[in-house]
């Protein structure tokens, strides 16, 4: 009887440690020390994030190898806008586009680096990612270059909608499944400014 109101104390002293431990020590009621002692083992989550800190997992490495090159593109797109977008609002939007997404570039290059992993080629979009992730295709990076005006904003909006659609679903996918603190912080950014920027365009197209 005492034994297992000791148990039955111990177990709501470990319950506050977390779940985990709570479920170890539940179950593993062999000596006091050892119980004790894996309870704090059980809180692998948070010591393997820390533990992490410096290393991605391979959804981590996919999300930064997949979002240079796309941010890539979206910055080749908003450099288009200067000299053909008739819109003040889209020639604004290019500009807020590029000015989020460069330093982005810089940090998953970073990134990928200290993992000792490969940096995507500048150029290598159209083969690792060729119409994919929302991507543009050669074709239709040709016809947004080729375009001006009224035709230019509309053709910039619809198709950077499509592209910023492709960025946050690799974004909500690297919350689902990476490890590097860091890595998910950015993708909660993406996720936000680009799902704004959507409903921005959305409005604009609306207008038209």
């Amino acid at each position: 009887m005492n034994s297992k109101h000791s148990l039955v104390r111990r177990t709501a002293a470990v319950a506050a440690a977390g779940a985990a431990a709570l479920v170890l020590a539940a179950c593993g009621g062999g000596g006091d020390s050892s119980a004790g002692h894996d309870g704090h083992n059980t809180k692998s989550p948070s010591a393997s994030a820390s533990a992490s800190q410096g290393q991605g997992n391979a959804a981590d490495v996919t999300f930064a190898k997949g979002m240079i090159p796309h941010h890539r593109q979206a910055i080749e797109m908003a450099d288009l806008a200067p000299s053909r977008a008739e819109s003040a609002e889209v020639k604004k939007l290019a500009a807020d586009i590029k000015k989020a997404q460069d330093p982005e570039i810089r940090t998953l290059s970073g990134w990928l680096t200290s993992w000792g992993e490969e940096v995507p080629a500048e150029g290598a979009m159209d083969h690792s990612m060729h119409g994919g992730g929302g991507m543009m295709t050669a074709e239709e990076m040709q016809q947004l270059k080729d375009s001006s005006g009224k035709a230019f904003d509309t053709a910039f909006m619809e198709m950077m909608i499509k592209h910023h659609e492709g960025a946050v679903a690799m974004a909500r996918t690297e919350q689902a499944d990476g490890a590097y603190a860091p890595a998910k912080e950015m993708a909660g950014q993406i996720i936000t400014s680009q799902s704004a920027e959507i409903e921005q365009m959305n409005k604009l197209l609306g207008k038209n």
